[in-house]
């Protein structure tokens, strides 16, 4: 009988033996990977809606401040303001006075030196 290897001990066997462990590493290196991302894609979504209902809520204080405003700078709440504090009046038809605008000179022109 001739002495060789008989079996499956040969060289198909020596490969499968580091295939399949990197196989395995590779998957796990994919596999963290992927729940990388979706961790970061998650945070990034609970930060953005934080940050729109920030900005709601900015949006709608700048509008009451805007009707505040308006309401504080109206004729009926600055007159009587006015009347109290500065001691100021609606002036009467006799009160006013209407200056009018005396026309203004024509420019002139510079004399042409001979």
């Amino acid at each position: 009988m001739a002495k060789g290897r008989v079996g499956g001990r040969g060289q198909g066997s020596r490969i499968l033996r580091f295939r399949i462990p990197l196989l395995l590493i590779g998957f796990l290196l994919i596999a963290l990977g992927v729940i990388l991302r979706r961790s970061i894609g998650i945070a990034g979504g609970r930060e953005l809606q934080q940050l729109d209902t920030r900005r709601a809520a900015l949006v709608a204080q700048r509008l009451r401040l805007e009707a505040e405003v308006r309401a504080a700078s109206s004729r009926s709440r600055l007159q009587p303001i006015a009347e109290q504090r500065l001691n100021m009046h609606v002036p009467s038809d006799s009160q006013v006075v209407i200056i009018t605008r005396a026309p203004a000179p024509a420019p002139t022109r510079p004399h042409d030196a001979p």
